[in-house]
């Protein structure tokens, strides 16, 4: 989930070609070795909660404790959190058309409400009988379904019509709606309904809508079980004994084989290695620790955060700025490093949050070596992890070189990191912090809206202006509204949950962010939001 940014150039064009000092060469094998590792097949892309992500943390806390950093998570050096803990398909869970299993969790599901049972039945197409399995073509029943309602109101209201009927069990093919969809309605409480209930997924409602049918035997057992998936931070500490602690981050997660509806090549199952995305920035964290732990800046404390769950939305920047080591009010600043691994002469090197301190329009350029082109952002917001930190008044920045065709697929491997553009990068942040090293505690500035991202799958040209709370999946929760934008406006506040923009219903960020890509400036339409056990509905001029 990465940035595109209202660039304004500023400086040379040309990078700069450090000479190589022993330090410079040092610092250059250990980048190389960290990407190599943490971008390897081995890792099967580090996916969120996965034996990847946690082999990449054993890594990370190993060599923070090489480095001499003191451990500073909830076990050693790492700090588990949940990403999300609802329902799956449980090990009983079956479902055969003509004696032919479909993979539960894959090509079936049962529905949230469903009841654990088991049902079997010899069934026409398109006759719904008492005493037997009932099959619900959605597609066909489009008349019945409220546009401006959750899907799943209608799956529900369908089971309770056929078991009133006398039906034994319900199955709904040709649904609009993806796995992933229904997977998150798992997450969701519901009333447990008296019969089974599934869904099935594209291959079983190609073979259930064929025209030759003459009737199918169906086979099904309704069963979930409890789920819950976590996220592990990695947390590694320089006290030095004084008042304020400088946080530097960067997101080790990335997208595994793509199961979680993020890459950009979704017909490609293949491992995402992410070596830009964002082992570039885990590797540059632990030199930049490892030059600090070695350096004579003693003037703050300094808490090094690999943070996982960045992917899927912020998860492990947010429980760390909300429930982690350092309090947010003794931080002084945080540094976020998220794709630093593409360095290039013409597009140089975007630093975001620039506007978040009066004092970077003074440190950050004292720091810049000749010849680097960079592109400033004044924005403390946007979808990476120094986002979570703007928000509890930190002072941030945020550096990234940029998208590419490789972003969010198969092809961003380890050889096509420039880790001479990387080393430029790793000695400016230690400029800045060495810069900082004898200022007082900096001021914050709160700063303008976000603009519009990059990389996104529907990338989106208007904003209502306000930023999400990515780790809720029941709606759009909002966190912060910006002054003088559509929301703020309209009178949306911090807190409000939004259900639905126009026709689209929001079930969680990501379709959201689906349905804002639909809208462009001048367009109006109305938000649905929910405000504790009121709704409320605004209309909105983009």
């Amino acid at each position: 989930m990465k940035k595109l940014y209202l660039i304004l150039p500023l400086a040379g064009m040309a990078l700069t070609a450090y000479p190589q000092k022993k330090a410079d060469r040092k610092t250059l094998g250990n980048l190389q070795a960290h990407v190599a590792y943490l971008a390897s097949d081995k890792l099967e892309g580090r996916r969120t909660g996965t034996p990847g992500e946690q082999l990449a943390a054993t890594y990370i806390s190993g060599q923070m404790q090489a480095i001499g950093l003191s451990p500073k998570g909830s076990d050693g050096y790492l700090q588990q959190f949940t990403v999300r803990e609802g329902l799956e398909a449980g090990p009983k869970a079956r479902f055969s058309i003509n004696q032919h299993p479909l993979k539960p969790g894959t090509q079936f599901l049962p529905l949230p409400f469903s009841a654990r049972k088991s049902a079997k039945g010899e069934v026409l197409p398109g006759v719904n009988e008492v005493d037997n399995v009932w099959l619900i073509d959605v597609k066909a029943s489009e008349d019945e379904i409220n546009p401006h309602a959750s899907p799943l109101e209608f799956y529900q209201k369908k089971t309770k019509e056929a078991k009133e009927s006398g039906a034994t069990g319900i199955v709904f093919f040709n649904g609009g709606e993806d796995l992933q969809t229904v997977s998150r309605w798992l997450d969701l409480p519901a009333e447990i309904l008296a019969i089974p209930a599934i869904w099935v997924g594209a291959e079983g409602s190609k073979t259930l809508s064929a025209d030759d049918a003459n009737g199918f035997q169906l086979d099904l057992q309704a069963d979930l079980a409890p789920s819950k998936r976590t996220g592990t931070n990695v947390i590694g500490y320089i006290d030095n004994g004084a008042p304020a602690t400088v946080i530097l981050g960067a997101h080790y997660d990335h997208l595994g084989y793509g199961e979680d509806r993020n890459s950009l090549a979704p017909d490609e199952k293949a491992i995402h290695n992410g070596a830009d995305d964002n082992a570039s920035g885990t590797a540059a964290l632990l030199e930049l620790a490892r030059m600090l732990k070695e350096s004579k800046l003693k003037n703050a404390n300094y808490a090094f955060v690999a943070f996982s769950g960045e992917e899927l939305g912020l998860f492990g920047s947010k429980y760390f700025a909300e429930k982690g080591p350092v309090p947010m009010q003794q931080v002084n600043y945080m540094v976020n490093m998220d794709m630093v691994g593409r360095l290039s002469a013409d597009k140089g090197l975007q630093i975001g949050g620039y506007g978040t301190s009066p004092s970077w329009g003074e440190v950050v350029p004292a720091a810049l070596p000749k010849g680097l082109k960079v592109n400033y952002d004044s924005s403390g917001l946007g979808p990476s992890d120094h986002a979570s930190f703007y928000v509890k008044d930190v002072p941030v920045l945020f550096f990234f070189t940029g998208t590419h065709g490789d972003y969010h697929k198969p092809g961003d491997d380890a050889e096509k990191i420039n880790y001479d553009g990387e080393l430029t990068i790793v000695k400016l942040v230690y400029g800045i912090v060495e810069k900082t090293n004898s200022r007082p505690k900096l001021t914050f500035t709160k700063t303008r809206d976000m603009q519009p991202m990059g990389g996104d799958k529907k990338p989106f040209t208007v904003t209502l202006g306000i930023m999400l709370d990515y780790t809720f999946n029941q709606g759009a929760k909002v966190e912060l509204v910006s002054d003088n934008r559509p929301a703020k406006k309209a009178g949306i506040l911090p807190g409000d949950v939004i259900v639905q923009m126009g026709d689209h219903y929001i079930s969680d960020p990501m379709s959201y962010r689906d349905a804002l890509a639909t809208f462009k400036k001048g367009d109006k339409t109305t938000v649905k939001v929910k405000r504790g056990s009121e709704a409320k509905v605004f209309d909105i001029q983009f």
